[in-house]
C-alpha cells in the first residue's frame, strides 16, 4: 500500500516517492525511448519487472503502427505483463535542448496524450514518472511548471480519470516539483 505525500485537484492527483512499478493502477506511463524496446531508468525497470509480454507488445506496435519508432509526445499502450498495473502507456519525452524550443509543448503532449488515451479506453487510474527529467536533461523545476499546468487543464477535461499519481524516484525530485508546481487548487 502506498501513502501519498500530497494531493491536488480535489484529491484526484496524488504525489508519491518510490518505485513506479509497484503501483497497482489501470496504467503506468513509461518514459520510453522511441524504439520501445526498453532501455535504462524507468523504461528498463518497467521492461524488467513486466517481463517479455511488454516487449512482445512493443514489437507488434513497431511492426504495425510506428515502424520508424514512437515520435516524441505520442503514446502507445501495451499490456502490463507481470506488473501490478494492467497496462503500460509508452511515451517518448523531449530531450532538453534538441527540439528547437518546443520542449515544453512536447512534454505537455506526453502527459495530455497519455491521459486522453487512458480516458478513451475507460481507464480510471494512471501513474506517471517524472518524464524527461532524468537522462533527457529537462530541468525539473521547469518541468514542474509545464506538468502541473497541463495536468490541471487536462484533468478538468477528463472527469473519468479519478486517480492520477505522480511517482518521483527520490525525495529531491519530489521537493523540486512541489516547490515549482502551479496547480490552481
Amino acid at each position: 500500500m502506498h501513502t501519498p505525500l500530497l494531493h491536488y485537484l480535489d484529491h484526484r492527483i496524488a504525489l508519491y516517492v518510490g518505485d513506479l512499478t509497484d503501483h497497482a493502477v489501470d496504467a503506468i506511463v513509461n518514459a520510453a525511448n522511441s524504439s520501445l524496446y526498453g532501455g535504462g531508468g524507468v523504461d528498463g525497470a518497467i521492461h524488467r519487472r513486466g517481463g517479455p509480454a511488454i516487449l512482445d507488445a512493443c514489437r507488434a506496435i513497431r511492426s504495425s503502427l510506428w515502424p520508424d519508432g514512437l515520435p516524441v509526445g505520442q503514446v502507445a499502450i501495451t499490456v502490463g505483463g507481470e506488473l501490478p498495473a494492467r497496462h503500460v502507456i509508452h511515451t517518448v519525452g523531449p530531450i532538453w535542448g534538441r527540439h528547437g524550443g518546443a520542449e515544453a509543448r512536447l512534454l505537455a503532449d506526453c502527459y495530455r496524450n497519455a491521459i486522453e488515451l487512458a480516458a478513451s479506453l475507460g481507464l480510471k487510474s494512471i501513474a506517471f514518472p517524472a518524464i524527461s527529467t532524468g537522462v533527457y536533461g529537462y530541468p525539473p523545476a521547469e518541468a514542474a511548471v509545464v506538468v502541473s499546468r497541463t495536468l490541471a487543464a487536462v484533468m478538468r477535461e477528463q472527469p473519468g480519470i479519478t486517480q492520477l499519481r505522480l511517482v518521483f524516484f527520490d525525495a529531491r525530485q519530489f521537493d523540486i516539483f512541489v516547490a515549482h508546481q502551479q496547480f490552481s487548487d
